[in-house]
C-alpha cells in the first residue's frame, strides 16, 4: 500500500478498506442542553475546534447522527483518543466506557444501531487530573513553566469499520534482522483458513497458510532482506486474510538493542542524536493539523542533523509514528506518566492498563527504539515529603520487558531510577563546563554524579558497564526579541516561572547561542560511554522559548546557522 493512501487511514497498522471516519457533524455541549458545532478531531480548548475554552472543564457531551444501510456486517466505533474518561451511548442505550486519555478504544455497535439515523451520544469527565496521567497539561488555569494548554475530549479520529463477524483482532510484528524472518502473533475471534502474504514493492516475499484458531503465532522466513536504518524507513507491506476478513499492514525488518556503552541498530553502532518532541501545536494543542505538519516536524529535525526524537510526555498520533517509520527515524516511546501520585501503588493498576494499551496500539513501530513509561518520578510536586514508591518503577519495568523483550526500556528518564533498566539515563540543564566536568568523570571513574539522580533511601545509583544515554540537557532560551532574560526558579525539579523563560540564563544573540550549543554538544560527543542525547528541544511551547523553532515552526536561524547547527550535529 503506498504511503499517501496508507495516511487515508486512522489505524495504519491496522487497515480495513471499508472504513469510514467519522469527524464531521459532531455537535458539543457543556452542559447536555446547549449544542454548538466542534470540529473533530480537535479538543475544545483550541482554536481549530471552534471553540477555544481555555478554563478547566470538568465535564461535557459530545452528540453526532450517523446514518447506517442494512447489512450482515458488524458496526464497530473507534476512537483514537479521548481524554480522559468517557461513557457512549447509541440512540440512548448505554454501549460501554473507557478510562485514559492517551489510548485508543472501540465498541461493538450492531445490536444497539437500527437502519437510517442513529445518534451517537458521548460523555466525557475530566476532573481526575491530579491522580490520573496528564503529562504537560497545566494543572493551574493558565500555562505556566513547562505546563501547557489542556486537552479535554476527543482529540483524535474518530471512525467505524464494517466487519465480519469471524475477524481478525490484532497483529504483532516481531522481525528479526539477524535471522531474516518475522514473527507473526496473530488474535482473532474464531477459527478461519489464514493467509499472510508479505510484500516488499510489490514482490511477494513471504508467505504462510493455515488454519488458526483464536490465537497462533509463527515465524515467516523472508526471502529478500531490506534493512531498516535511520534514514532509511524500508518497510514490508503486509496482507492478512482471515476467513471473509482482510488487513492490511507492513513492519520494518530492524533489531535493536545495547552492547556495553553501544546502542545497536543492526548489530551497528549508532549514536542517537535525538531531540525533544513535545507534541504541541499552536491552533490545535494536542493535535495537527494535518500530515503535512507531522511530516514538517520531522522534516525540521532531519534538517538540522537529529537521527530521531523523545517523543516527550505524550502518546502520538500513530500517523506521525508511520511518518517516522517512513522516513528512518528513531524515537522513544513515551507515556504521559506526570500526573500520577507515585508515592504509593493505588493509582498502578490504572496507569498499567493505559500503558499496555499504549505499547499494543504501538508494537509494530519500527522507529520506536526504547521504551520509556516514566519522566522524572520523585514524588508529589506539592509535598516533598511524599516520596515515591519505587515498587511502581520496577513493576513497570518487569511489565514492559515480558510485554516486548525485543526492546530496549528505561524504567525512568531522568531523575531516580529503579531497581532495573536497560539503560541509565539522566537529564542536566548545567551549562558547558559543569556537563564537561559530570561526563569526563563518567569516563574516569565510571562515577556519575547529577544532582536530581538518586533518590534517598534507595541507594539506586549508576553501576559500571551499564550504557548512558543524556536524555534531556541543553533548554537554553532564545528568542529575538529584545525583551529581558528570564530564568526559570527550579524547586525539586518543577519549573515555577509562569512568563517566558528557558533553563539558565537566556540568549539574546543567535551567534553566541550557537556558540552555546556547540560546547554543550561537544561536551556530549566526548563522553566515550554515552549512546545517545536529546537536546531540549526542537520548537517553542507557548511560554517555554528553548526550542530551536519558534512554536508556529518558522525559523529563529539563517540558513547559515543553520547549516552550522548540521555540522555541529554530525560532528560524530
Amino acid at each position: 500500500m503506498k504511503p499517501i493512501e496508507r495516511l487515508q487511514y486512522p489505524d495504519l497498522n491496522f487497515i480495513r478498506k471499508k472504513t469510514q471516519i467519522i469527524n464531521d457533524g459532531w455537535l458539543f455541549s457543556f452542559d447536555g442542553v446547549s449544542w454548538r458545532e466542534i470540529r473533530v478531531p480537535f479538543c475544545p480548548e483550541s482554536k481549530l475546534s471552534g471553540i477555544g475554552h481555555t478554563d478547566f472543564i470538568e465535564q461535557c457531551f459530545y452528540q453526532k447522527k450517523i446514518d447506517l444501510h442494512k447489512t450482515d456486517e458488524r458496526v464497530i466505533i473507534h476512537f483514537g483518543a479521548v481524554d480522559y474518561r468517557c461513557i457512549l451511548y447509541v440512540n440512548g442505550g448505554y454501549v460501554g466506557s473507557h478510562v485514559g486519555g492517551y489510548t485508543p478504544f472501540s465498541f461493538d455497535i450492531t445490536d444497539v444501531c437500527s437502519e437510517g439515523e442513529n445518534i451517537l451520544y458521548l460523555q466525557v469527565f475530566d476532573h481526575e487530573q491530579r491522580v490520573c496521567p496528564s503529562g504537560k497539561q497545566s494543572y493551574k488555569k493558565q500555562s505556566f513553566g513547562c505546563f501547557y494548554s489542556r486537552t479535554t475530549g476527543i482529540w483524535q479520529n474518530v471512525w467505524l469499520e464494517f466487519v465480519p463477524r469471524i475477524r481478525l483482532v490484532q497483529l504483532h510484528f516481531s522481525p528479526s534482522a539477524q535471522k531474516q524472518s518475522v514473527q507473526v502473533d496473530l488474535s482473532a475471534n474464531g477459527c478461519a483458513d489464514c493467509c499472510i502474504e508479505i510484500f516488499y514493492e510489490d514482490r511477494l516475499v513471504g508467505l504462510f497458510r493455515g488454519e488458526i484458531s483464536y490465537h497462533a503465532n509463527v515465524e515467516i522466513d523472508l526471502r529478500e532482506k531490506f534493512l531498516w536504518e535511520s534514514g532509511c524507513g524500508r518497510l514490508y507491506d503486509v496482507v492478512v486474510t482471515f476467513g471473509e476478513d482482510l488487513v492490511f499492514s507492513y513492519f520494518g525488518l530492524r533489531d535493536v538493542c545495547y552492547r556495553g556503552y553501544e546502542f545497536l541498530l543492526n548489530g551497528k553502532p549508532v549514536f542517537q542524536k535525538l531531540v525533544l518532541d513535545q507534541g504541541y501545536y499552536p491552533d490545535g494543542i494536542y493535535t495537527a493539523p494535518g500530515c503535512e505538519a507531522m511530516q514538517k516536524d520531522i522534516r525540521l529535525a532531519l534538517d538540522l542533523g537529529f537521527n530521531g526524537a523523545r517523543l516527550h510526555q505524550k502518546v502520538f498520533d500513530p500517523r506521525f509514528l508511520y511518518l517516522c517509520d517512513v522516513n528512518g527515524y528513531m524515537v522513544w516511546g513515551e507515556y504521559a506518566s506526570w500526573g500520577v501520585d507515585f508515592s504509593s501503588l493505588r493509582f498502578f493498576g490504572r496507569f498499567l492498563q493505559e500503558w499496555e494499551e499504549t505499547l499494543s496500539r504501538d508494537f509494530n513501530h519500527p522507529s520506536i527504539v526504547t521504551w520509556c513509561p516514566l519522566n522524572e518520578t520523585w514524588g508529589t510536586w506539592e509535598d516533598a515529603r511524599e516520596k515515591r514508591d519505587v515498587r511502581f518503577v520496577d513493576l513497570l519495568y518487569d511489565f514492559t520487558k515480558v510485554y516486548d523483550p525485543t526492546r530496549p526500556c528505561v524504567d525512568v528518564s531522568g531523575g531516580h531510577h529503579g531497581h532495573k533498566t536497560d539503560l541509565f539515563d539522566f537529564h542536566c540543564y548545567a551549562d558547558a563546563p559543569q556537563l564537561w566536568e559530570y561526563l569526563n568523570k563518567l569516563d574516569r571513574e565510571d562515577a556519575l554524579d547529577v544532582p536530581l539522580l538518586y533518590g534517598d533511601g534507595e541507594c539506586l545509583r549508576y553501576q559500571k558497564g551499564v550504557p548512558v544515554n543524556l536524555s534531556e540537557f541543553g533548554g537554553v532560551r532564545f528568542t529575538s526579541k529584545q525583551d529581558e532574560n528570564i530564568v526559570a526558579a527550579v524547586n525539586d525539579g518543577m519549573v515555577e516561572s509562569e512568563g517566558p523563560w528557558g533553563y539558565g540564563k537566556g540568549e539574546l544573540n543567535a551567534d553566541a547561542f550557537l556558540d552555546r550549543y556547540e560546547m554543550l554538544v561537544q561536551a556530549a560527543f566526548s563522553c566515550r560511554k554515552l549512546s545517545g542525547f536529546c537536546y531540549t528541544q526542537l520548537y517553542d511551547v507557548e511560554q517555554e522559548e528553548n526550542g530551536l523553532y519558534r512554536y508556529d515552526r518558522t525559523d529563529k536561524f539563517t540558513e547559515e546557522q543553520k547549516a552550522r547547527i548540521r555540522r555541529i550535529n554530525f560532528c560524530r
